[in-house]
């Protein structure tokens, strides 16, 4: 329920904002301030770094769970999320932490912030109000589809919902206000952004350039819609948005020592400053890699030739053989041909280090081979690992330090989010341009992305350094690097370029962000029923184990039709508990089996 959330949340944030911050490096330290603010009295550079987390927290986790729909991710039989896995989703409600976490830490402190705001004439904290805004009630429209947005952050007890295109375009208008706000000059006496700034550290540029990116990823999801596609509109914004690395929102975090302790106000258990998709991904032994994405980074297009990155990306483990240990890449999990899931597995994992073996479940014989797919786990502080590295040992203490995952580049604690980066413009960039016939602009743009996602990994991992005990933290070989993108695992050629290339690559690029389903969806999988551009995502087809009972939620018998593949995610029980009327008035479908299977606006054809 979204409830009048000015006055309900009114006491949240006053104690929330007793972690004072003390510099944008320590910002979620928490130490009593004796002044104890209020939502009125709290300075701005205090509400930022809060409302970033919040948000961030609420995409992170929307990322992680539709990875499995975008075919990065599975889940072990009967793991986190094994329901999502099967195309089973109605034994249960729709996910609740991303809606939890934008409106209740995020959404109803957003008007607070302006107002206290536009008191100094921090111009600069308003623009960063307005931006996020827009990106959490877009998250949400991704997600669940019709949403409360004109009423949402009112008085009402029942706001009503809106449509999809009133939310689209609010969030547009809130990128606009966001970019007038930026370009003002504020008075001497305002609050610096830099001092409440923990993504770009105040610089205002860089929060230009992602209005910009944002307003590209936006505008070309309407690639369904004839009217209101533009894609004169989607280059322009290419060309204001990040232009290199260095101009993209990266956020950066860290397994520190003190991070022990979550926030329990807005019912985050996790650390505080720890990576995003690791406290959703990482900390539990359900999720696994699918053979679709890893297949994509063995053996891209057939070629034969690893991607440099399959190793940064994809987790692996320590096994013994002949007294020596040795690093095993995991296996893929085929959820599309392989019966593992329908018999059980694969099952949890566990390695003994007295004797040097690996145990599958109860130790069972026959599933020894589930030992091949490797846990994505990692450990941080908050579980005792008080150094930098969040590779995940054996043991607690009494282990021989024997790696059960290395963890993958954006699973660990230390990993970043990316946010808005280079690599996304070139590949929106080359959609765009192979749409219009521009092959040799699409091509140029294509691998321009490729090698973009590169560096920015390989100066993640040369910031960790060569002296790592995992050894995927360390720096890629620039040798492999250089004879991967001169190989025919990549398009060399205009004329062999697909759509299928482009996408492909944006999907590891893109890696743990929700971007992925959002592509997916404007595809439809792997129907071919988009333009000329045949199948686009080769292999996303529904799982082995769909049963009967997974027609009521995807009742579509050919790939060619919407209700055929997941298409939102189901409203949770708050909504459905308290403002059931207005969701029930939403959509035809909004309380039937087959929401599931039902597009949001953006992926209705017209």
């Amino acid at each position: 329920m979204i409830t009048n959330m000015k006055k309900i949340f009114t006491l949240i944030l006053s104690a929330f904002l007793l972690a004072g911050l003390t510099s944008c490096d320590d910002w979620l330290d928490i130490n009593t301030n004796p002044n104890s603010p209020t939502n009125v009295t709290a300075p701005v550079h205090t509400r930022l770094p809060w409302l970033q987390y919040a948000y961030g927290y609420a995409y992170g986790n929307a990322s992680v769970h539709t990875a499995i729909f975008a075919y990065t991710t599975a889940s072990r039989y009967g793991g986190t999320n094994d329901a999502y896995t099967a195309w089973a989703p109605g034994t249960g409600a729709g996910p609740t932490t991303p809606y939890q976490q934008w409106f209740v830490g995020g959404a109803c402190n957003i008007q607070d912030l302006i107002d206290k705001a536009r008191e100094e004439g921090a111009y600069h904290y308003i623009g960063a109000a307005h931006l996020i805004h827009a990106m959490g009630f877009m998250l949400m429209l991704d997600y669940h589809g019709e949403i409360p947005y004109t009423e949402a952050l009112s008085s009402s007890l029942t706001p009503k919902y809106d449509d999809g295109q009133t939310i689209f375009n609010g969030c547009m208008e809130r990128l606009d206000s966001a970019l007038v706000n930026f370009q003002k000059e504020q008075p001497a006496t305002a609050t610096p952004l830099s001092s409440g700034d923990s993504w770009n550290n105040g610089d205002v540029q860089k929060w230009i350039k992602l209005c910009y990116g944002l307003k590209a990823r936006w505008l070309n999801k309407l690639s369904k819609k004839s009217s209101l596609y533009d894609p004169q509109a989607i280059l322009d914004a290419v060309a204001n948005g990040p232009s290199s690395n260095a101009e993209g929102t990266i956020i950066h975090h860290v397994n520190d020592a003190s991070d022990t302790q979550g926030s329990s106000i807005i019912g985050v258990g996790d650390p505080m400053r720890t990576a995003f998709a690791f406290d959703v991904a990482a900390w539990g032994n359900a999720y696994r890699i699918t053979k679709i994405y890893l297949d994509r980074l063995e053996n891209p297009r057939g070629s034969g030739i690893e991607d440099p990155r399959v190793d940064r990306l994809v987790p692996s483990s320590e096994h013994w053989a002949n007294g020596q240990k040795f690093i095993q890449r995991t296996k893929g999990l085929d959820i599309i041909n392989d019966p593992i899931r329908q018999e059980g597995g694969p099952v949890h994992i566990s390695y003994n280090n007295e004797s040097k073996k690996w145990i599958a479940g109860g130790g069972e014989a026959n599933r020894q081979n589930d030992t091949l797919y490797c846990l994505m786990q990692a450990r941080c502080a908050m579980q005792g690992v008080t150094s930098g590295d969040g590779t995940y040992y054996d043991g607690d203490g009494n282990g021989d330090g024997t790696i059960i995952s290395t963890g993958t580049f954006y699973t660990l604690p230390e990993s970043q989010t990316d946010v808005c980066t280079y690599h996304e413009m070139c590949f929106i960039k080359a959609e765009v341009l192979f749409r219009q016939g521009d092959k040799e602009g699409a091509l140029q743009a294509y691998k321009e992305g490729i090698k973009a996602h590169i560096d920015l990994m390989q100066t993640k991992l040369r910031e960790w350094g060569e002296d790592q005990t995992n050894p995927y933290k360390r720096p890629m070989d620039q040798a492999k690097i250089d004879a991967f993108l001169n190989s025919n695992a990549i398009a060399q050629t205009s004329a062999e370029l697909t759509m299928a290339d482009i996408m492909g690559q944006k999907h590891i690029a893109m890696s743990f962000t929700m971007e992925n389903w959002n592509d997916i969806r404007r595809f439809n999988y792997s129907a071919g029923n988009i333009g000329d551009f045949g199948v686009v995502y080769p292999g996303a087809e529904r799982p082995l184990e769909f049963t009967a009972t997974s027609i009521q939620y995807f009742p579509g018998t050919d790939k060619s039709q919407d209700n055929y593949w997941y298409r939102r995610m189901k409203h949770c029980s708050h909504e459905i508990n308290y403002n059931v009327d207005n969701l029930r008035a939403s959509n035809p479908n909004a309380l039937e089996p087959d929401v599931w299977s039902t597009p949001v606006w953006w992926d209705i054809a017209e």
